[in-house]
């Protein structure tokens, strides 16, 4: 500040100022137009030499936000669209820190709290895990793919969120799980029990459990045996308990693990010839049918939040949206290795078939 003031002084040196100007100096002359002219001068350019490049700084400064979750590569793209469509672009006005945690117990909490410590503007929670252990945060979160934010504590409701937190849930109450049950039926007429493969240690999975599955699966009038996997070594005792308690179908629900280990999953669905639905996109390329909201359009949505956040707008006042499209997709090939047929009032409904 001393060197800027002095050189505005040089300044006013130059047009033959024969004393230093300084406001203390200037207010000696009161009652001088040509010195109250001078005065002023001179605290715009001191100002203008110290306040015009901090401005500018601030101005290029690229904004700062967290990624806490899993993203398999059409996630990633998406997020990443979604946020080119507001004018953010990943290392040049936006920078992201990104955790990746390979199962809900690799460094959960650790991974939370670095993010936290960082103080960025704001996270991007994918996952009910994620957006679980973010959950005394106090700084802006916008989780996605989390099926019941209500249920789980993070917001008050959907239509007022009424924290901190907001996003994108992947869940339509009462719809999805029952006509994932009906697409099963309409492959496996005879099906009377669907394993349904979870994870125990996924709150959103326990949530489920707890009421609406089962009040779901009562009122289509199917058995449900429950199947757990919490790690990679456990799906193939998964499955084999399915086939054990003879099992007509499977519903996978969806989590980073089951993601993560898709072909393992798929392929031991074959393995035991369990006819399997998914709920997540990435199970298409070997499971034989897929039913869910699409995912990569809920990442792509996340950006809006995110734009919105970080021009301003609070958590508390962007109500949680819903999935708006579903996705079903039929593995043709799957399905002959299975012996099963595929009725052609099922291919009519599907959005992609594959042959």
């Amino acid at each position: 500040m001393r060197h800027l003031a002095a050189f505005a002084t040089r300044q006013l040196h130059s047009q033959q100022v024969r004393r230093p100007l300084t406001p203390d100096t200037l207010h000696l002359s009161p009652s001088c137009d040509e010195d109250r002219m001078k005065r002023r001068e001179f605290m715009a350019t001191a100002a203008a030499l110290v306040v015009s490049p901090r401005r500018l700084r601030a101005q290029g400064m690229p904004r700062r936000i967290g990624f806490f979750g899993f993203l398999d590569p059409i996630a990633r793209e998406a997020w990443r669209a979604g946020l080119r469509e507001r004018g953010w672009i990943e290392g040049k006005n936006l920078l992201i820190e990104y955790r990746n945690y390979a199962d809900p117990s690799d460094r959960l909490q650790t991974f939370a709290a670095e993010l936290v410590a960082l103080a960025p503007d704001l996270i991007v929670a994918a996952g009910p895990q994620a957006a679980s252990a973010l959950k005394s945060a106090t700084i802006p979160i916008v989780f996605v793919v989390v099926a019941d934010p209500v249920g789980l504590g993070l917001v008050q409701s959907l239509s007022r969120p009424g924290g901190n937190m907001t996003g994108l849930t992947s869940w339509v109450p009462g719809d999805w799980f029952g006509k994932q049950i009906e697409i099963l039926r309409e492959l496996i007429p005879h099906a009377a029990k669907i394993a349904l493969l979870v994870n125990r240690d996924n709150p959103m999975h326990r949530l489920l459990l707890a009421e609406e599955v089962p009040s779901t699966a009562r009122k289509r009038g199917v058995a449900l045996s429950i199947v757990e996997a919490t790690k990679t070594e456990e799906l193939d005792t998964a499955f084999a308990s399915a086939a054990a308690q003879r099992a007509d179908a499977m519903i996978v629900f969806g989590d980073i693990l089951t993601i993560r280990q898709a072909p393992r999953v798929v392929g031991l669905a074959a393995e035991y010839h369990l006819p399997a639905i998914y709920f997540f996109r990435q199970f298409a390329d070997g499971g034989l049918v897929v039913y869910g909201p699409d995912i990569a359009d809920l990442f792509r949505r996340a950006g809006g939040y995110v734009d919105k956040i970080l021009k301003g707008t609070k958590p508390a006042d962007l109500p949680v949206e819903q999935p708006t499209k579903f996705e079903l997709v039929i593995n043709m090939k799957t399905a002959k290795a299975l012996d099963l047929t595929v009725p052609p009032s099922l291919l009519v409904r599907a959005d992609e078939v594959i042959e």
